[in-house]
């Protein structure tokens, strides 16, 4: 066996394998199989000599082309898109990286208040059609705007934030629903709007259960729930090549914040003394 052929049969392994995990757990995986049901059909009315049902089938033939280049369209502009991720370098990543800080602790923040979430982080690939769908608002990307524009009563908490590098380029914008069979029929508008423009692009979702307050990430067509705080700060730092050191979680804020923030400022001012006290009493006590 010459060394062309060797090469010829790892180059069509690799295409072959990289399609497989392409479609896995996905549409394309139920279509493949009907796409091979009708080859085979064809390759048995050809053996069994039967004329009408090969007739129909090899006119069909030469369509089938033009009708998988729409129905795997999806995952050709993913496939695409991850081949030119990997041919070219990437730039900036060190700016996007520094992003997601606010976004943690923001989503600490939902998870203790069950407050309902879904913050999308741009990589690569552009989401200029789904910023459009929203509300501009180019502002510079913090915890307490996060906060303020997740809370309930606020007029775009409903849809999802856009985050571009350093900056929120939109709220309350409309993301396409994932339409995987396979996903859990417990996943709502919300995770399934999160993991279906992660199926469309190489964005990052973090999702926030306004039922259960449970922190998901997702990220290329796939969902991980039930995240801590820290995993999904490790996640994240992962996915943004960057390593973040933990850093201490702010306190939830209650609606009666300014009332709570005046009662804990003096009780934080009064425990001083009273500490104080007690480790002369301990002194003297020795």
């Amino acid at each position: 066996m010459s060394g062309n052929v060797v090469i010829d049969i790892l180059l069509v392994a690799v295409i072959i394998y990289e399609l497989l995990a392409l479609i896995k757990g996905t549409r394309a995986a139920y279509m493949l199989v009907g796409v091979a049901v009708l080859a085979l059909a064809l390759y048995f009315s050809s053996v069994g000599e039967l004329a009408t049902l090969n007739w129909l089938l090899s006119a069909l033939l030469p369509y089938t082309v033009f009708a998988l280049i729409v129905v795997f369209s999806a995952e050709i502009r993913q496939a695409l898109a991850g081949l030119g991720r990997r041919l070219l370098l990437s730039r900036g990543r060190a700016r996007e990286a520094d992003v997601y800080d606010d976004i943690v602790l923001a989503a600490n923040l939902f998870s203790q208040n069950q407050t309902g979430a879904l913050m999308v982080i741009e990589r690569e690939i552009g989401l200029r059609t789904y910023v459009e769908s929203g509300v501009p608002l180019d502002a510079r990307l913090s915890y307490d705007l996060l906060a303020t524009i997740f809370r309930p009563s606020a007029p775009l908490h409903d849809g999802a934030v856009i985050v571009q590098k350093d900056r929120i380029a939109a709220a309350a914008c409309f993301l396409p629903l994932s339409m995987n069979p396979v996903l859990s029929t417990q996943l709502g508008t919300r995770h399934r709007a999160g993991i279906g423009v992660t199926e469309e692009t190489d964005a990052i979702a973090v999702i926030v259960s306004e039922e259960t307050g449970a922190i998901s990430l997702a990220v290329g067509g796939k969902i991980e729930r039930d995240l801590s705080v820290e995993q999904l700060r490790e996640r994240l730092g992962e996915l943004l090549r960057r390593y973040v050191p933990p850093s201490t979680l702010p306190t939830p804020i209650t609606n009666d914040s300014e009332e709570l923030g005046g009662a804990d400022d003096s009780g934080q001012r009064g425990s001083l003394p009273r500490a104080a006290d007690s480790r002369q009493t301990a002194r003297d006590q020795r």
